[in-house]
């Protein structure tokens, strides 16, 4: 299918459903002591914007796993007629190792995934952080395996749209079941603490491209105004933003205020 942005017009409509799920979040995680934070993009929105960047057409969470766990145990809680929890665990086709909000009624399909068969819909992707190892070596033992695993994931994807000599690995990993990944990041997962000293990332995403991080960023939180809503995000914004986009303040030149990725069908 031809791959399109959203209007303006479009973007807006999807950022405010995004909105109602965050929001829905935090009703949730307030009621049982859940530890969230806003970050990434969605947290320099309310630095810089008190709300989404303009052009910005997702949203993102981080939780340390156990707080992550604890709201996988709630998420029932959620109210079905605003969004629904979606991992591995509540939709077998979903392939990524991190959860998503997905806004009930609504489809949303981004242009080289449509031949999956996982639900789709407007998200909020939820990210689980996840120990890093003190030892050196262990780290990066541990960072070319998260790696190998993350492109297994991928695989399904990349299988059809990467080309040449990759395409054909993409074609061979994906022989490999997805709860081969599943069970293993899982084993990998159930050493995180949030009482460790260990340093943090995303198991699903590449250790060794920016994503390691303190533990104590995502424990130390502060109340951010976001679109007139009050949401909890990371309380040392100034080192987590220039961490990871530098002079974050000065807006990126327009040819750049692009959408993270091209959809080929939705339905708000």
């Amino acid at each position: 299918m031809e791959a399109k942005a959203l209007t303006k017009e479009e973007l807006r409509k999807m950022q405010l459903l995004q909105l109602d799920m965050l929001v829905e979040l935090d009703r949730v995680c307030r009621k049982h002591d859940i530890l969230y934070c806003i970050g990434w993009g969605t947290l320099l929105g309310a630095v810089r914007h008190a709300g989404y960047i303009p052009w910005d057409d997702d949203a993102d969470v981080a939780m340390l796993r156990e707080d992550y766990e604890k709201f996988k145990a709630v998420s029932h809680e959620l109210d079905p007629d605003i969004c629904w929890f979606q991992d591995h665990t509540t939709d077998v086709e979903y392939r990524w190792e991190y959860g998503k909000l997905r806004r009930t009624g609504t489809t949303y399909i981004r242009a080289g995934q449509e031949h999956l068969k996982n639900k789709t819909g407007v998200f909020v992707d939820i990210f689980p952080l996840d120990d890093v190892p003190v030892s050196p070596i262990y780290e990066k033992i541990h960072a070319i395996e998260c790696f190998v695993l993350r492109k297994i994931l991928w695989s399904e994807v990349g299988k059809y749209s990467a080309t040449g000599f990759e395409r054909a690995v993409y074609q061979i990993l994906s022989k490999i079941p997805p709860s081969f990944v599943h069970n293993r990041m899982a084993s990998l997962a159930a050493m995180s603490r949030n009482d460790t000293p260990n340093s943090v990332h995303i198991l699903g995403l590449p250790l060794f491209t920016g994503y390691k991080m303190p533990k104590s960023w995502f424990l130390d939180r502060a109340e951010y105004s976001f679109e007139g809503k009050k949401l909890f995000g990371i309380k040392d914004y100034d080192e987590f933003l220039r961490f990871r986009y530098g002079d974050y303040m000065s807006l990126p030149p327009e040819s750049e205020r692009a959408q993270h990725a091209p959809v080929s069908s939705f339905n708000f």
